[in-house]
Formats: C-alpha cells, sequence, structure tokens
C-alpha cells in the first residue's frame, strides 16, 4: 500500500533548501571608493535593479550582511578597516573584487595601493574593468548565487580545516628511483 502525498508537500534535501535560500537573500556590504563605487550605485538604482536578484538589501554594518563587494582602490591605511570588517561578517561569507583597482591595483603602482585584496581577504568572483559596467556586477551576483547553490552545506562542512596533505619525503633524482619504489612511493 503507497502513501499518497498531498499536492502541497514538496520533498527535497536540507543542503538544498538552505542553500536555495542562502542564494537568493544576499546581503551586500558596501566598501566602496572612487569611480567604481559610483558603478556600485548605479547597480542597485532602479535602471538596473539589483532586487531581481535577491541583493539589494545594502547593509552598512558587518554584522547584519553576508556579502563584501569591495569596488575601487583600497590603500594600506584603509587596509586594517576593511579586514576589521571582513572579520566581523558572520559566516558563511562571500566577497567580490570590483574593478582593476581592487583586483590587481590598477594603474596605481605606489606603495601606498594595495596590489590586489585576494592578498589579505579570500575573494569569490574578480568584476574586471576600469570601472566595470553594472551589467558586470550583476553577472558576477550570478555567477556567486550559482557557486553557493553548489557548495554550501547546513552543517558548514565547506569552512572545515582539510587534513594537511602528506608531502613527499624526497624528490626523485635520476638513478634513485628504485630506492624510492622499495618504499612504495611513485616516482
Amino acid at each position: 500500500m503507497a502513501l499518497e502525498t498531498p499536492d502541497q508537500v514538496l520533498v527535497t534535501r536540507l543542503d538544498a533548501l538552505a542553500n536555495w535560500c542562502r542564494t537568493h537573500s544576499l546581503w551586500p556590504m558596501p566598501f566602496a571608493t572612487a569611480c567604481c563605487g559610483i558603478e556600485l550605485m548605479a547597480t542597485g538604482a532602479s535602471r538596473h535593479d539589483l532586487a531581481r536578484f535577491g541583493a539589494e538589501a545594502m547593509r552598512f554594518s558587518p554584522r547584519q550582511s553576508d556579502l563584501m563587494i569591495v569596488a575601487g582602490r583600497v590603500v594600506m591605511k584603509m587596509l586594517p578597516v576593511l579586514q576589521r570588517i571582513w572579520q566581523q561578517m558572520s559566516e558563511p561569507k562571500w566577497c567580490i573584487s570590483m574593478g582593476a583597482c581592487a583586483s590587481t591595483g590598477g594603474v596605481f603602482d605606489t606603495y601606498a595601493v594595495v596590489q590586489g585584496i585576494d592578498r589579505f581577504l579570500p575573494v569569490d568572483m574578480y568584476v574586471p574593468g576600469c570601472p566595470p559596467r553594472p551589467e558586470q556586477l550583476i553577472q558576477a551576483i550570478l555567477d556567486l548565487q550559482d557557486k553557493i547553490t553548489r557548495e554550501g552545506t547546513v552543517a558548514g562542512r565547506e569552512f572545515e580545516r582539510r587534513a594537511p596533505v602528506r608531502a613527499l619525503q624526497e624528490l626523485p633524482i635520476l638513478g634513485q628511483t628504485s630506492a624510492i619504489r622499495a618504499r612504495g612511493v611513485r616516482a
């Protein structure tokens, strides 16, 4: 005898449901300077309407946001503030590097400008351009949503530390491959 389920019942995995909720409720924390900041503001305006993708609630408090958008150049004096904001954000959190200055330092090849924020923060998506168009930022948010859908788990297994990879004892040198094979290490 089979059980009949009513039409209003949906059966799914808990991870898939949690990822769907995370995907469509991104709360960005803007960290914008210079011309990329203007393009970031244009993305949230009515013409491009970031609300269609579930990321319109710009939060200026790190404790209420889960997506940091770093737009524009970051100087060394701002870096501790940027890192403090990142640490105050709750897990799971993601980062988008918007523009050439945030990604690589851009045309500012000086000691005062950070030559890519990925040296100090884990970046999930890069948006190229100087300054990038709002459509490019929207595409990066859509790509990030796809990444969240594929990788997230309710228990947070994606944030666990993995066991370190065992390093090889010696590198094979010509003529010594038989000694390495005798210990069970492949050459």
